[in-house]
């Protein structure tokens, strides 16, 4: 894959249209998402207006066009786990495949470290058995990035007429040498 035809760039609410298009597909046809309706753009707006206070949310082009996204979000609200994200990505249906998550996922986790950030957190949908809603993908990607298995919430979305369980994923920062903590921007 030639890198040098895909730009990573800083997301705006501009780009919430091409987002949406994105994203209605998980919603509408995987159980990759658990939302059941697709945001409007308003409202995808303003979701990325407040990660973008604090947190990268990146996209990938080509040309104009943008092949998916990708950002970090609070893993909890409460101050001590302010050093802890939680990741998520998501690729134009038939853009996946051909290493541009790794390249966004990449880009994301080296700003978050940048910034001070200790703990990537990703949850996923995860089926007993894989099915046309959802595969084993998403969590083969994480491991691949790094990423292992740190727990699983059995039958805890409820989606197409069926259960599916979720999976917690974690990647750590090494800590600094000194054992400080890095400061944080507000």
């Amino acid at each position: 894959m030639p890198s040098q035809e895909y730009k990573i760039r800083t997301a705006t609410p501009e780009d919430a249209v091409a987002l949406v298009e994105i994203y209605d597909y998980y919603v509408r046809e995987t159980a990759i998402t658990f939302e059941y309706d697709t945001p409007s753009v308003e409202e995808f707006e303003g979701r990325m207006r407040k990660v973008l206070q604090r947190f990268p949310y990146l996209v990938v082009e080509q040309g104009k066009e943008i092949l998916g996204y990708a950002y970090a979000s609070p893993f909890h609200e409460r101050a001590a786990y302010q050093w802890c994200v939680e990741m998520s990505i998501y690729l134009k249906k038939d853009a996946r495949g051909n290493g541009l998550g790794s390249m966004l996922y990449t880009e994301l986790e080296n700003r978050l470290k940048s910034q001070g950030f200790l703990n990537f957190y990703a949850c996923i949908g995860y089926p007993d058995v894989e099915d046309e809603h959802l595969t084993f993908a998403s969590v083969r990607f994480h491991e691949k990035m790094g990423y292992t298995l740190i727990g699983k919430f059995s039958r805890c979305g409820y989606k197409f007429d069926r259960w599916y369980n979720m999976v917690w994923m974690e990647k750590l920062v090494p800590l600094p040498q000194d054992h400080s903590l890095p400061k944080l921007p507000n």
